[in-house]
């Protein structure tokens, strides 16, 4: 009888270990496939916003270095996704080949229950007879002895019970993972569809690129020109606004020391320390405890800040390069610049207070100061804020405007600390 018992506990324990090392598994499969398909979702969505800009650019005769950006973009879009198909493929495939096996020797390990439960039912059969079982308790040599067998019995009958629900669960277990193999052989097939179709998007992607890039280089001369233009507007622009931002620090450190000035004569004792924190230079501003503190909370969300537009493609990154598509020119950008759709709302990326609204060149200009750091918007259409609002991350702050220069929607956006440009990319999500 205890060896019976014994042996039953050995079966339970055992298909115990098996159902766990399936939800192990279950759980690592289940958390991979979730990131794979979260990832394809978000290059889709690129895919899908990138299309619609690349269909803006295809209409305007003026956009055709923003439309071989764009193809670029494309490209690069479609590899992803491809890279991420081939990896989700990959894990299917591999968490297919983990339910097959272990559906297998689940099965196994089932038939050989069943096997073991009948052999213990058919003993159980045999020894039926109460009597048997009286006579087997009465034979007992003490009291310690006999409760030792009535729990024998007590126990034998609860394993035996509980082998009973296992092997019910056990062969629903079965059930549910060979119908999670059917699925998964579907997904996969679907996968494999969805592969082969971007891959010819990706070489229509190319073809058209490689026609239009030799277009451009027809047009070289035209461009170069159209280019070097535009960037000598970008640099009176940008002399424009760092003058504005000089001024702007300037005009508040004087009030800031006219106000301690005054709190000073007021209790004829020098509080400039309680006004805020000195700079080091006449074009750093003077914190307050409020801006110190702003300053803090802009720095710790460095990589973490919200885009300025919802949905865009950047079509020209950050410093000194020669144009990609025209060598022959060199491009300078203190910030980056985004194609977006019309309309497009433009929004802070932190919170903060608006302290500068300029129109420059027929563009306009808004800034937004986060304690020492200043985000600014460039290229707006509309402006819904006033100078000396206080904005909150992700508010909507106006519209982005249309280029002279191609008729396309771009937003320029730039980082600065206090007279400084910074790499906006290092301070932007990776969406």
């Amino acid at each position: 009888m205890k060896k019976q018992i014994h042996h039953i506990g050995k079966i339970v324990v055992l298909i115990m270990s098996i159902l766990l090392i399936f939800s192990q598994i279950d759980l690592m499969a289940q958390s991979k496939s979730a990131k794979l398909k979260n990832d394809k979702k978000k290059i889709e969505t690129e895919i899908a916003n990138t299309q619609k800009l690349l269909k803006q650019t295809e209409k305007n005769k003026n956009a055709s270095l923003q439309q071989i950006s764009m193809l670029r973009k494309q490209i690069s879009n479609r590899e992803a996704l491809i890279t991420t198909l081939n990896t989700e493929i990959f894990e299917l495939e591999e968490e297919l080949a983990m339910n097959i096996k272990l559906s297998q020797e689940l099965s196994k390990k089932l038939e050989y229950m069943k096997s073991d439960y009948s052999r213990v039912v058919y003993l159980a059969y045999k020894n039926r007879n109460l009597i048997d079982k009286v006579t087997f308790l009465l034979s007992s040599d003490n009291f310690s002895q006999m409760f030792r067998r009535i729990k024998y019995y007590s126990v034998f009958a609860d394993n035996v019970k509980y082998q009973v629900e296992q092997i019910e669960k056990t062969q629903e277990e079965i059930k549910i993972k060979n119908e999670e193999i059917i699925q998964m052989k579907a997904e996969k097939l679907a996968l494999l569809e969805g592969k082969e179709v971007e891959i010819k998007k990706l070489e229509n992607d190319r073809t058209v690129t490689t026609k239009k890039a030799q277009e451009l280089k027809q047009k070289e001369k035209q461009l170069a020109a159209t280019l070097k233009e535009k960037q000598q507007k970008r640099k009176e622009l940008d002399a424009a606004i760092k003058k504005a931002i000089e001024a702007e620090i300037v005009a508040a450190n004087k009030k800031k020391a006219e106000e301690a000035a005054k709190k000073a004569k007021n209790a004829n004792t020098s509080n400039s320390a309680k006004t805020g924190t000195k700079p080091s230079s006449s074009n750093e501003l003077i914190l307050t405890p409020e801006e110190k503190n702003l300053s803090t909370s802009f720095v710790n969300n460095k990589g973490k800040l919200p885009w300025p537009v919802a949905k865009g493609a950047k079509v020209a990154d950050f410093g000194s390069y020669p144009h990609p598509d025209v060598p022959s020119v060199m491009i300078e950008n203190r910030g980056i610049d985004i194609l977006v759709e019309p309309n497009t709302p433009v929004r802070a990326v932190f919170q903060g207070e608006v302290t500068g609204i300029l129109d420059v060149m027929g563009t306009k200009v808004l800034m937004i100061r986060h304690g020492e750091y200043l985000s600014v918007y460039q290229n707006l259409a509309s402006v819904s804020v006033k100078k000396g609002d206080k904005v909150n991350t992700k508010q909507t702050i106006g519209t982005v405007g249309k280029s002279t220069s191609n008729n396309t929607y771009e937003l320029h956006f730039e980082v600065w600390k206090n007279n400084t440009y910074m790499n906006p990319n290092q301070w932007l999500s990776g969406r």
